[in-house]
């Protein structure tokens, strides 16, 4: 998908870079796979902000996608490939012959028109959904599922993909988007291809407004903060952080600290770490 630019007549689109919408055939959604989309401004149920940099942004509706890939053995025709509001890759409305139309992560080489199927039977070709045990080594996977018949959870961003290494037993080796390697259950469904988008990391929005569009709200630096509001706080005129790492505002390494518990469950399928790399 090519980037494109604008003649710079404001000085917001001077370094503006945004993605062609060519690929896009159909504008809007498709009725009964559209529910409504409250938002939460950052704010848990007692109303605290938890999240923070949030608010505001154009009103979406989501789009429902079929994470799990379930409808086996029916064949299926790519109708429209359409923008989503809720996630950086494009979605495929898919009618299948049993009457069922549904929404799916569109792969980067999916056309209108292209016939896609899951199960086990299913073709090594882009958009097709099959256990990873059925997938030959070296193909690129994405929606990945971590149990079985949950529906995929990860490699699911615009451009993204998981490599299948190996297949031995009970687990399948893949290598993740973050280097990353690890073991999932060889019964698990994955969708064959790379996700479409590959240029969204190239996009440059251009100006302010662009971000608040997309309910992002102004992120203020920790230096230009007073010292009861955040550790690099304080100081007369321009002043370095004057500790050794920066912090959170409430004093936790911000870069490089790892969070993740030592006794995770998930962490015996982990074979290579993606520090390690």
């Amino acid at each position: 998908m090519p980037l494109k630019t604008r003649k710079p007549i404001t000085p917001g689109q001077r370094g503006l870079v945004l993605q062609s919408t060519d690929d896009i055939t159909e504008r809007k959604p498709r009725k009964n796979l559209v529910r409504p989309l409250k938002k939460t401004g950052g704010r848990n149920s007692t109303g605290r902000v938890t999240v923070r940099h949030r608010g505001g942004g154009h009103k979406r509706r989501y789009r429902v996608i079929d994470f799990k890939r379930d409808n086996y053995g029916v064949p299926g025709t790519v109708e429209t490939i359409e923008y989503d509001p809720n996630r950086s890759c494009r979605i495929a409305l898919i009618k299948f012959e049993n009457g069922d139309w549904r929404y799916i992560l569109a792969p980067n080489e999916i056309h209108v028109g292209d016939r896609v199927r899951s199960g086990e039977d299913a073709d090594i070709r882009p958009g097709h959904a099959l256990p990873l045990e059925k997938i030959p080594s070296g193909t690129l996977v994405h929606n990945v599922e971590l149990t079985k018949g949950k529906g995929g959870q990860i490699v699911r961003s615009a451009g993204s993909y998981a490599q299948v290494l190996a297949s031995e037993g009970k687990y399948t080796l893949l290598r993740l988007p973050s280097g990353e390697m690890r073991n999932v259950l060889s019964t698990c469904m994955a969708t064959v291809g790379q996700l479409s988008a590959l240029d969204k990391k190239n996009v440059k929005l251009g100006k302010a407004g662009r971000n608040r569009n997309l309910g992002r709200r102004p992120s203020v630096r920790g230096v230009a903060m007073a010292p009861n509001a955040h550790p690099h706080g304080g100081g007369e005129g321009r002043s370095p952080i004057g500790m050794p790492g920066p912090k959170t505002p409430w004093g936790k390494p911000a870069l490089g600290y790892r969070t993740r518990k030592k006794n995770k469950p998930s962490s015996k399928f982990i074979v290579r770490r993606r520090y390690d790399r």
